[in-house]
Parts: structure tokens; C-alpha cells; sequence
């Protein structure tokens, strides 16, 4: 890989360094979860808390990027304000089920949703819009949808956690890509549209004599970090992504869910042969994801 500088700033080494730390932090937020969890918050106070928190950061954000003109110009534009509406409510719906995962022990059934999504994206694709999918990629398919089904039998259900936020966010991405605005400008509208609720629900909570925040400086710390560890994910990886190739990043994305996948091992979460020989499917259909998207882009690199 060169390490020349593109024509956006940065050399390709340089990106995938801050990818890396970018899915390493998203990767991390179980473990910030957890504590806050143990500090005696509920899932629903740090989600309300993460909405209300993540606001400001993102208004920083808009306006370090000089992106608070575009911002303001979304509210004078009711399609594109009805559409992030709904992805506002498809992303606060996935930190609900996520939060509420991780911190009642199912990490490993969260990172199961992560690690299919890609491949959810690439199947729905095909069926729906005519994408073109390699036999890598229809190998990635069918190793996925077996590793899913090992995964119910193993536990003895459906896995709803790991379909929901699979689905949830592979909605999210089919919105967004329906709107016109940028990474940092629709952030901002999402978290503002979602600051309000969630403000609301912290001050009720407040008022009833529970919540964590202000009660104490463990909780009220951790609570205060859920706002910019939000945003500064999404700041790494919208600088990373338009400076490395879809090879890497098809790489990078599984770097998530791995951690949460050994933070659940961390937490005693139950392992057992069967959902293992799961996470073994799972696994070989993101390898074959990996090379398929590596020779696309070999590809792309013959072609230019």
C-alpha cells in the first residue's frame, strides 16, 4: 500500500491508522456501556443521555467542517428533513437494542448483527436492486445465513438482537443514501432531532428521583462521554473513508464486532460448541467478504 499523500490529505498508511482507532473506539463502547450500566444506569437513561450529549458535539463538528450553512438549509427543506427523521429514528432504535444488549449480557448476539450486516447489505442488494454478486460473495451469503441458523438452534430461539440491529441498520444506510446531505451535516440533524425526546425522558427521569447523572461523579463522568465518543466515530470514519479502498475498509468494519465478540468472553457470556461452530460460519463468510471486496478493488485500481 503507498503511503503518498491523495489528492484529500493524507496518505493511505495514515488512513488506515485512524481506521483502525475509529472502529477500535466503536469497538470499545460496550465496555463504556457496561460501566455506565454498573454505575446504576438503565439502558434507556444512556441512550436518552448519549441523544442529548451527542448534539452539541455534533454542532462542533459542523461547524469546525464549515458545514453550519448546509445544516441550517435542511430545516427550509421538508423532504429531507422527513427523511432524516426517519433514519433519526431507525439509529435511535438500534442504540436502544444495542445498549440494552450489552449491558444484559448479550454482547455476542450484538456482534453476531454487526458481523452480518455487510453481508445483509450485499444480499439485499441483489434481490432488490440488481446488484451483481460474485461467487465470493454469494459463498459469503450462504456461510452467513448457516452461521445465523446454528446461532438459533444454539440458543434456543431466533437470534432477534443480532437480526434487529442488522435490519435496523442496513435501513439506516438505505435512508441515508436517499439524502442529500453530508456525514456531518445529517449527524447533526439526526442528534438534534433526537436531543429533544431524549432530553425530555432524562429530566422525567430525574424528576421521578432515578437517574444517575448529577447523583454522582462515576456516573455523571462516564454519562458525559456517550456524546463525544458518538460523534468522534463518525468523525475518523468519514475522514478515513474517502482515503482508503474498499479492500480495507471491508476489513476494518469487522474489527467492531470482534471486540464486542470478546468483550461478551470478557463478561462470562456463555460459549458453548454449538454457538461457537455459529461464530465459525459467521467468520468464514466475512473472510470470503474480505477477498471478494479486495479483488473489486483490484479491479477498480486495472481499470483507473
Amino acid at each position: 500500500m503507498s503511503s503518498a499523500p491523495d489528492a484529500s490529505g493524507g496518505s493511505p498508511r495514515q488512513a488506515l491508522w485512524v481506521g483502525i482507532a475509529c472502529y477500535l473506539i466503536w469497538g470499545l463502547t460496550p465496555v463504556l456501556f457496561i460501566a455506565m450500566a454498573r454505575a446504576g444506569a438503565s439502558a434507556w437513561e444512556i441512550v436518552g443521555e448519549r441523544a442529548a450529549w451527542a448534539a452539541p458535539w455534533a454542532g462542533l463538528l459542523v461547524i469546525l467542517t464549515g458545514r453550519g450553512a448546509q445544516a441550517l438549509a435542511v430545516f427550509t427543506r421538508p423532504r429531507l428533513l422527513g427523511l432524516l427523521a426517519i433514519s433519526a429514528v431507525m439509529i435511535g432504535g438500534g442504540w436502544i437494542v444495542y445498549v440494552s444488549a450489552v449491558t444484559s449480557g448479550h454482547n455476542l448476539e450484538a456482534a453476531l448483527g454487526y458481523y452480518i450486516t455487510p453481508l445483509l447489505n450485499m444480499a439485499v442488494g441483489a434481490l432488490f436492486f440488481r446488484d451483481r454478486i460474485d461467487r465470493l460473495g454469494m459463498i459469503a451469503i450462504v456461510l452467513a445465513g448457516v452461521g445465523v441458523v446454528v446461532q438459533a438452534v444454539a440458543i434456543g430461539r431466533a437470534p432477534f438482537i443480532a437480526l434487529y440491529l442488522a435490519v435496523s441498520f442496513w435501513a439506516y444506510g438505505l435512508i441515508r443514501r436517499q439524502v442529500d446531505a453530508d456525514a456531518q451535516t445529517g449527524l447533526l440533524v439526526e442528534c438534534l432531532l433526537m436531543a429533544g425526546p431524549g432530553l425530555i425522558f432524562v429530566i422525567w427521569l430525574h424528576h421521578t428521583g432515578g437517574g444517575v447523572f448529577g447523583r454522582g461523579l462515576t456516573g455523571s463522568l462516564l454519562l458525559l462521554t456517550a456524546g463525544p465518543a458518538t460523534v468522534a466515530t463518525l468523525a475518523l470514519f468519514t475522514w478515513t473513508a474517502r482515503r482508503l479502498p474498499l479492500s480495507s475498509l471491508g476489513f476494518l468494519q469487522f474489527l467492531s464486532p470482534t471486540m464486542g465478540f470478546f468483550v461478551g468472553l470478557a463478561n462470562g457470556e456463555r460459549m458453548t460448541p454449538l454457538i461457537g461452530l455459529s461464530f465459525a460460519f459467521i467468520w468464514a463468510g466475512c473472510v470470503a467478504f474480505i477477498i471478494g471486496a479486495w479483488r473489486a478493488s483490484r479491479r477498480l485500481q486495472s481499470a483507473a
